[in-house]
């Protein structure tokens, strides 16, 4: 499309000059100029003629898809009022990789009022032709798509889809992934185009059985069998759960995963920049190195950015490579397609916290303090098989690069994002306001009880690329100002990697030059070709969710002398199992010992001798001193610490193993962990019953709750029990299932036993000890 009359402007504030569509740089200062195609929520209002300019700024393109011609100025926001309904788009940034991210809003006036229409960048917009806007359009339907895909490429969609469906279905919005419309998909990735009014029922399994079912025809003959099955046990709710789901998902993706022949390249480089005199960044394998390996855990890629300025932050980050880099060298001693994935991604998780504990140690060890103290951000990429881990702490990124476009896929641990994942601001105007850039958490700066690593794993059947860098790169968005002119020739065999390493630590250097400088590329390639046989029934024993046990084998212990701790990931049963299983008389007498353990452990919860929460994973041990932080201020929250059952919940127990129980209607509970951020879905929420409602025999079971079961199925809790509930399920629960008791229930429950409040988790932004001297914050 060309559009003579449209022009964009340059968002470089002391130039602003009206540029051609066509350009891609300012033809006055070379400033790159963003095309940010925006779909506008429209629920079926025309919003003009192809060619319109709306509010000065938008260029309408095709149908509800607006390009924004004056990137450099910020959109409006929405009224802080309508805030409620664009909730679940900020709630759930986690997941932007497969969920479009709130822009703005554009204000209409139909004839009788003006009415705001909801923006939304990043969506599944496709650009075909990028540099003359004459191809743009919507990505392909899951549907439509579905028949041309391959067999990996199939499931590895409906993995996607079951791993989002817990998350959107708590946040009121699980019903888009039973439209066909909205399901949309790019390339290997499941896309969203937007969300749909909050569901008045729930969604359940058996709906997304059925939705699936339509998908039978086309599926491929490797799989169609087994995707069928997968449909009826969703219809007769004998998978009733998404972990179940995605457990026997895993199975028939390991068993594709086979076909493929993957490689992997690993380039690394790190700079120290124009502006420093030393470089406190450091990477894994070390800086220059070029290796070709197989797609296994020896392929580990580290990039981590020191925190400390000339009194350690160099150490730290060195520090934590050596830590990380020896404590997943034990991985490798378990064959790829043993792994179990979750167990894993926790291994990773700990694997940091054994790095921050060392890194803390080292502080307390040489009585550092305030600005002195020394820590790092981590970002760590993992191939394994047919998937990749992620795992990450600060704001080094990690971006997945692939034909079709470049995703970021971690999220900046920044006060920005924190806002956002509360639901209380778009990021447009979080990172406008002061100290938005600051970290809330990094390695090293506390012990690793107050650290929420993240980690991710990503299904791969197509050639791709993961670039891994501090923010000496990554700040003003350059990534996505260059990933398409830079990085994505190496896909295209039209350079090498060496050459790209090199170009990236120039334009970091020349275009940003505040920073030192890592990056990291792992370049995947694989080869797939369709399996002759069908996959393998779906085995009942799959729907048997693994409970991990704190087990001697399984115990995180961080020492001070060798800093090392036994791994905990388990090796998957084989198809066919040993007949005979020789079990040693010290592993008899120590289970023996563990279960009289838990024996008398849940004696003295029910006599309330035991007042604290209990962990939901091992802690980690330390023979220094802890250190001290200053707890960021109170998040506001609309979420009361007493609260009312209004109809039975589904809880788990603190025991080892978690059991589930029920807490009737009436009950009162407190939350035992006051002013809890709200900040990762998936982390746990704990409380403890004050008095029960409903005796045993009233209870009913609430067919809009998705968490209420049967009475039959589940025990009910106790008075004085302490249970737990993931975030991102307790916050679904908020406005239909729980509520703020009477006056004399909340006297109730105060004068119960006293509640012991866990550890806030640290905030760099309100402790001086934290602070990266001359941090930038980034320019989103």
């Amino acid at each position: 499309m060309e559009n003579d009359a449209a022009t964009l402007y340059c968002p470089n504030e002391n130039c602003q000059a009206p540029n051609p569509l066509t350009h891609n740089f300012c033809q006055r200062c070379s400033t790159p100029l963003p095309k940010r195609f925006l779909w506008a929520v429209t629920d079926g209002m025309s919003l003009g003629e192809k060619g319109d300019i709306l509010d000065d700024r938008y260029l309408v393109i095709n149908k509800s898809i607006l390009l924004d011609t004056k990137p450099g100025f910020l959109p409006q926001t929405p009224d802080p009022e309508k805030l409620q309904a664009i909730r679940p788009y900020l709630r759930l940034i986690s997941y932007r990789l497969h969920i479009p991210q709130v822009y703005g809003v554009l204000p209409i006036f139909d004839g009788q009022q003006e009415q705001e229409i909801l923006l939304l960048e990043k969506s599944p917009i496709k650009i075909t032709d990028i540099a003359a806007l004459s191809e743009v359009d919507l990505c392909s339907e899951f549907t439509s798509a579905w028949r041309d895909a391959t067999s990996m490429r199939q499931l590895n969609w409906l993995w996607q889809i079951a791993h989002l469906w817990q998350p959107l279905v708590s946040e009121g919005v699980g019903s888009s992934l039973l439209n066909s419309h909205l399901l949309r998909v790019e390339g290997s990735l499941v896309r969203l185009l937007e969300f749909p009014s909050q569901d008045a029922a729930l969604p359940n399994l058996s709906e997304l059985g059925e939705f699936w079912q339509q998908l039978l025809p086309g599926a491929k003959p490797a799989i169609a069998e087994f995707v069928g099955e997968i449909c009826r046990c969703l219809i007769d709710q004998e998978i009733k759960a998404p972990e179940q789901l995605i457990r026997v998902l895993d199975k028939g993706l390991a068993e594709l995963g086979q076909t493929q022949s993957p490689k992997i390249t690993i380039a690394t480089k790190s700079d120290t920049g124009p502006s420093r005199q030393r470089n406190e960044d450091a990477c894994y394998p070390q800086s220059g190195s070029i290796i070709s390996k197989p797609p296994h855990t020896s392929a580990l890629t580290i990039v981590c950015d020191g925190i400390g300025g000339h009194e350690g932050g160099n150490v730290a980050s060195n520090l934590a490579i050596e830590t990380i880099q020896h404590q997943v060298q034990e991985l490798t001693k378990v064959p790829h397609d043993h792994i179990d994935p979750i167990l894993l991604l926790e291994d990773l998780q700990r694997a940091a916290a054994v790095a921050n504990d060392k890194i803390s140690q080292r502080n307390d060890s040489e009585s550092r303090q305030g600005r002195q103290r020394m820590g790092t951000t981590l970002v760590m990429a993992l191939p394994v098989g047919h998937e990749i881990y992620i795992a990450h702490v600060g704001d080094s990124r990690a971006y997945w690069i692939t034909p079709y476009g470049c995703y970021q896929v971690t999220l900046d641990d920044d006060v920005a994002s924190r806002e956002v994942r509360l639901g209380y601001a778009i990021y447009r105007d979080a990172v406008q306001q002061g100290a938005s850039g600051s970290l809330v958490q990094a390695l090293g700066m506390s012990p690793s009880s107050s650290l929420h690593p993240s980690a991710e794993r990503f299904i791969l059947d197509e050639d791709c690329i993961f670039l891994l860098c501090s923010d000496g790169l990554s700040d003003f968005d350059r990534v996505e100002q260059y990933w398409d002119t830079e990085i994505l020739p190496l896909l295209q065999a039209k350079t090498d990697i060496a050459s790209i390493t090199d170009r990236l630590i120039e334009i970091a250097n020349t275009v940003n030059g505040h920073d030192n400088v890592t990056v990291a590329l792992v370049h995947y390639q694989v080869q797939y070709s369709e399996p002759e046989t069908k996959l393998a029934e779906v085995s009942p024993e799959l729907f048997n969710i693994p409970t991990v046990t704190n087990s001697l084998s399984q115990t995180l212990q961080v020492k001070p002398e060798s800093f090392s701790y036994n791994q905990k990931t388990q090796v998957m049963p084989d198809t066919a199992p040993s007949k005979r299983s020789q079990v040693p008389l010290q592993l008899v007498i120590l289970s023996v010992l563990v279960l009289l353990g838990g024996f008398f452990g849940y004696l003295l919860r029910q006599g309330g001798f035991l007042k604290g929460k209990v962990p939901d994973s091992p802690t980690i041990t330390s023979t220094n001193p802890p250190v001290t932080v200053t707890p960021p201020p109170p998040v506001a929250s609309d979420r009361p610490e007493i609260i009312q059952a209004k109809s039975e919940i589904s809880f788990s127990t603190t025991t080892s193993p978690p059991k589930a129980v029920l807490v009737p209607a009436g009950s009162i509970l407190r939350i035992e962990q006051p002013g809890i951020e709200q900040t990762n879905p998936k982390s746990w929420i704990y409380l403890r019953v004050c008095s029960l409602g409903a005796e045993e025999g009233t209870l009913s079971t609430n067919p809009s709750n998705p968490l209420s079961t049967p009475i039959a199925k589940k025990p009910l809790a106790k008075h004085g029990d302490v249970v737990r509930m993931q975030l991102a399920n307790f916050n679904s629960l908020q406005n239909t299932s729980i509520s703020t008791p009477t006056p004399e229930g909340i006297n109730q429950c105060l004068a119960s036993n006293t509640a012991v409040t866990s550890g806030e988790k640290p905030s760099i932004e309100s402790n001086p000890t934290l602070v990266p001297e001359n941090r930038v914050p980034p320019s989103r």
